[in-house]
């Protein structure tokens, strides 16, 4: 089974850094906070070097 990435949006500060580097998975939700809609858009790689690892406030998991 894939890792599947998630925000704790309790955290997620909205500086759109993923968002920004991986479009094809991350993008706001409607409360403005950051949301991985589709893990399968990237691959784990590069959500983790381009999403997990430039988190500012490390707000982004795999589950």
């Amino acid at each position: 089974m894939a890792k599947e990435a998630w925000v704790d949006q309790d955290v997620c500060i909205s500086c759109g850094l993923c968002v920004d580097n991986i479009p094809e998975a991350f993008r706001f939700a409607d409360n403005g906070k950051a949301e991985c809609y589709d893990s399968g858009g990237a691959s784990e790689e590069e959500i983790q070097n381009n999403a997990i690892d430039v988190c500012p406030v490390s707000c982004i998991h795999w589950r």
